[in-house]
């Protein structure tokens, strides 16, 4: 097989999925939420604080990674970043959790799906107060 024809394949397996590409939940944190959470901005929890961490990580993955997603106390949604998948946020926030005392792993499907549905019941109930 020739070089050019290896090189197409690789491309077309990489544009297939998207995964490949796929930002871990530390390159995310750099380039998204560390211009908030490394200085406090807005009461937002700083990086690596387990105090202010600690009632956050209490309220569960789930619940944590929707409602920030959706955008929660002075914090916009998807942490400012519109074109962020709530993959690569779950990440992110499952990142800044575990730097600051949680034991939370990058969402699998399943756990995929429970915070879609929470961020649904989330904008549902703020459409609400509306």
């Amino acid at each position: 097989m020739n070089l050019s024809l290896r090189c197409l394949i690789l491309f077309a397996a990489c544009a297939v999925s998207p995964i490949a590409f796929a930002e871990s939940g530390e390159n995310t944190y750099k380039q998204v939420c560390a211009a908030c959470h490394n200085a406090a901005v807005l009461n937002a929890p700083k990086f690596g604080d387990k105090a202010k961490w600690a009632p956050l990580i209490a309220e569960g993955q789930v619940t944590l990674t929707a409602h920030a997603y959706v955008g929660v106390r002075a914090m916009p949604p998807k942490g400012g970043n519109p074109n962020l998948s709530i993959e690569g946020f779950s990440d992110a926030v499952a990142y800044m959790a575990n730097k600051a005392g949680g034991n939370w792993k990058s969402p699998d499907a399943k756990m995929l799906v429970a915070i879609n549905k929470e961020i649904e019941a989330r904008k549902a109930g703020l459409n609400q107060k509306k």
